[in-house]
Formats: C-alpha cells, sequence, structure tokens
C-alpha cells in the first residue's frame, strides 16, 4: 500500500481510476449479461489497482463508478458502451444517433424469448419462401414501423425487468406497439432455413420482434440464432471496441471519449440516470414516456 493508503500495481492507483471520465466501447461476447460485463471490466480493473475483494454490487461508498449504455441480450455479442465516472451521467447525450446490427435468423421455428435461448413454440413450413419473396416483403419493415416488444425483455412492469417476471411464473402482457425507425435493412445471406440480414435503426428498437414480424408476414415463423451490434452511436465494432485483454487502464485511458461538462439537472440526477434528456431526437429513448434506455451504475 502506497502512503495514502491506495494500493498500486504496475504504476496504477485506485485514485488514478476514479480520476477517469469519459467513455469508450468494450466488446461483449456471447453468453453473460451486459451487466456481468460490467462486473467483470471492473473487477480487472479494481485487481489492475490492487483493490481486492471489492463488492461491486454495493452501491454506496463506490471503489468505481462505471456504467453502459443500451443493454444487450445475453446470447447477443458486439459493440457495448461503457461510462465511467462522470461519464456515467453522459450515456444518453453521447450516444445518440443509430444501431446497426447484424443478425442471423432461422425460419420454420419460433421461441418463446424470440432468439435461440428460448424454448421452440411453433414449427411452420418455409419451402414456400423464396429470396425474391423475401426481399420484396423486408421493404415493409422499412422507415417508421410500429413494433411490440418481446416479452422476454429489459423492459419493466412495477419496478421489475418481464423477463425476470415470466422467470418467476407471472402471467406478463405484452407492451403496445410503439413506433421505431428502421432506417435500412438488407439480405445478406439466403440458405433456407438459415438467412442473415444488416439493419441500422433508432432507439428502442428490437431485432428479436422484426425477425419474428418478418417469420409471420411470410406466413411461416422465425427466431434469432446470432445476433451482433456493430454500431452504437459513434462507437464502431471495427474502429473502437477494447477486447477483453485490453481492458487495462492503459487501453481505456488511451481510447476514453471525454464528455462535456454535465448539466445542472444531470448532476443532480439520481444516481446519473438520464431523465429528461432521454427525449434527444435519435437517442435509445426518443420518447421519454417509454423510457427504454437504460444503464446500470455499479
Amino acid at each position: 500500500m502506497t502512503a495514502d493508503g491506495m494500493a498500486t500495481v504496475n504504476n496504477v492507483t485506485l485514485s488514478k481510476l476514479q480520476s477517469l471520465n469519459g467513455i469508450f466501447a468494450i466488446y461483449k461476447k456471447q453468453g453473460p449479461t451486459s451487466a456481468d460485463v460490467l462486473n467483470m471490466l471492473k473487477q480487472k480493473l479494481l485487481n489492475e489497482a490492487g483493490v481486492a475483494n471489492a463488492n461491486h454490487r454495493k452501491r454506496k461508498k463506490q471503489a468505481l463508478k462505471l456504467g453502459h449504455g443500451g443493454t444487450l441480450d445475453s446470447t447477443a455479442s458486439g459493440v457495448l458502451v461503457i461510462g465511467i465516472g462522470q461519464g456515467t451521467k453522459m450515456l444518453t447525450t453521447m450516444l445518440t444517433g443509430s444501431k446497426k446490427y447484424t443478425a442471423v435468423g432461422e425460419l420454420g421455428k419460433a421461441t418463446d424469448t424470440l432468439d435461440s435461448s428460448g424454448s421452440v413454440v411453433q414449427e411452420k413450413r418455409y419451402d414456400h419462401i423464396t429470396r425474391e419473396a423475401f426481399e420484396e416483403k423486408m421493404k415493409e419493415f422499412i422507415g417508421e414501423i410500429m413494433q411490440v416488444p418481446p416479452l422476454y425483455s429489459a423492459l419493466k412492469k412495477d419496478g421489475k425487468r418481464l423477463s425476470v417476471l415470466l422467470k418467476q411464473g407471472h402471467v406478463v402482457e405484452a407492451k403496445p406497439a410503439r413506433p421505431v425507425t428502421v432506417y435500412s435493412l438488407s439480405l445478406q445471406d439466403f440458405s433456407p432455413p438459415l438467412f442473415s440480414l444488416d439493419i441500422e435503426c433508432g432507439g428502442g428498437f428490437y431485432v428479436r420482434s422484426l425477425v419474428d414480424d418478418l417469420g409471420k408476414a411470410l406466413s411461416s415463423c422465425a427466431h434469432v440464432r446470432e445476433l451482433t451490434r456493430t454500431k452504437q452511436g459513434r462507437f464502431t465494432l471495427e474502429e473502437h471496441v477494447l477486447q477483453e485483454e485490453r481492458w487495462t487502464f492503459r487501453d481505456i485511458s488511451q481510447s476514453l471519449q471525454p464528455c462535456p461538462e454535465p448539466t445542472a439537472v444531470q448532476k443532480n440526477g439520481k444516481r446519473g440516470k438520464a431523465r429528461d434528456s432521454c427525449s434527444q431526437p435519435g437517442s435509445e429513448c426518443a420518447d421519454p414516456t417509454l423510457r427504454l434506455f437504460t444503464f446500470c451504475v455499479i
């Protein structure tokens, strides 16, 4: 331990970590939840600074303040944007703009979660679907469309996630359809029953719902097999994300994008959660009444 009580490993101290303020992007692999990945990142940084046995879920007197913007499903991979220090309060402001995904879907099978993590609840024929018919039907899903969010999602009822309520055996009603925007949608590969899509969309959009709706529109059914987020706001998979071996003080410091000074409203926001700022066009919740943009501060 140093004289001021801060542990140091490789010249990294807790005080140095706590001096970081800004936003950066990491790669989230398939399997863990976005919250799990955030906890892994936090523990790696604290270990680098020689801080052992930190309770990363304790919200009071946090050793290190981290948050993520835009939850990725556990089965999804790709860009996960992280805020550190004051950056946790600026995630909504910094993530305005579109998101991009690549998705692999499977025709002929529908699942309760709308992806490969769920149980098959329906099987239908798909041999009548041609590439031409698929591409023609896709045109109906470009622009501003109405979309019903999946039941298994991070959306909440009475303060609890719908996915958690379902797993606990509660009866959950679907949220009403709401407007979402699809800027572009293209079919990259069509090898039935599998197909792959490139999607650019606005906030509050669910790729799982799109694939499910496409299957129904083609008189069949479908679910997402693989999903990768390739862009969120200004952060892209090719240029900005840090792989797990680069979750270090040095790499984060070099890739950190500083945040503007927070406003008085943001400074007073409870635990840094964005409120009216999420109503900005192109943000993760373009309608502040939907509260679709969430991030965790741990």
